[in-house]
């Protein structure tokens, strides 16, 4: 016999392992289980985070559901906002019909009542001082008797809608000299 042990000297039966040896049987099942337990814990994971995902889409759509119920109203209001306008200026008009005058207060009360209930909230503007978030200012009136950046008249109201805001107030301010 030869002692470098080539290849050619060997004998294949030597290296061959058995399919019914146990050693082997065993590795190979190891292996397998390894690899199962891998694909379970990464399927395991997918399923997880799809879950997560699920939940967040579904809280997102019901919250975004619940903003469009909340604030379904507000294009409405603000389309009946101008109908309101006209209402508050034929109230301040001098009549010398004062039942005329009495209905059209009734009416306007009446009507800002209803707007109100649906979420309407009036900005309070004249004797504020101007803020830009609320306010525009229409007029700025140099001023001696009033403070700086007070509103000294509102040319149309401001309005929220159930604490969005619908429309800044229109206002005349005062500026120091």
């Amino acid at each position: 016999m030869k002692e470098d042990n080539r290849p050619d000297d060997r004998n294949p039966s030597d290296d061959a392992i058995s399919l019914d040896d146990p050693l082997y049987q065993l590795t190979a099942l190891t292996e397998e289980r390894d690899r199962l337990l891998l694909e379970r814990n990464e399927l395991s994971d997918r399923l997880a985070r799809r879950a997560a995902e699920f939940d967040n889409y579904r809280k997102r759509i019901e919250r975004e559901r619940a903003d469009l119920a909340q604030y379904a109203g507000m294009n409405t209001v603000g389309d009946l906002l101008p109908v309101l306008d006209d209402f508050e200026r034929a109230v301040r008009v001098d009549t010398s019909d004062r039942v005329y005058a009495k209905g059209v207060e009734l009416i306007h009360q009446r009507f800002f009542d209803v707007l109100k209930k649906l979420g309407l909230e009036p900005i309070p503007a004249e004797g504020q001082l101007f803020d830009p978030n609320i306010h525009q200012a229409i007029e700025m009136v140099e001023t001696e008797d009033a403070p700086d950046q007070s509103i000294l008249g509102e040319y149309a109201s401001g309005y929220n809608f159930k604490g969005k805001m619908l429309r800044p107030a229109m206002v005349k301010v005062a500026v120091r000299k």
